[in-house]
C-alpha cells in the first residue's frame, strides 16, 4: 500500500470510531451514508473520493 492508501485506511478507521461512539439520531444516519460511500470508493481505490466521503462523514457527526 502506497502512504496515501496506508492514511486514507487509517481515516477510515477514525472516521467508524467517531461514529460508533456517537448517540443515535439524524447526525449518525447522516455519516453512515456519507461512510458507506467513502468505503465503495475505497474499494474502487479512489482515494479522493473516500477522502471527501470521510470529511462528509465527520462534518455530519459534528
Amino acid at each position: 500500500m502506497s502512504p496515501e492508501q496506508t492514511k486514507t485506511a487509517d481515516k477510515m478507521k477514525s472516521v467508524k470510531a467517531t461514529w460508533d461512539k456517537a448517540p443515535a439520531g439524524p447526525k449518525k444516519d447522516a455519516a453512515l451514508k456519507h461512510y458507506q460511500a467513502a468505503e465503495k470508493a475505497h474499494a474502487a481505490k479512489n482515494d479522493a473520493e473516500t477522502n471527501k466521503e470521510l470529511d462528509a462523514a465527520t462534518h455530519a457527526l459534528a
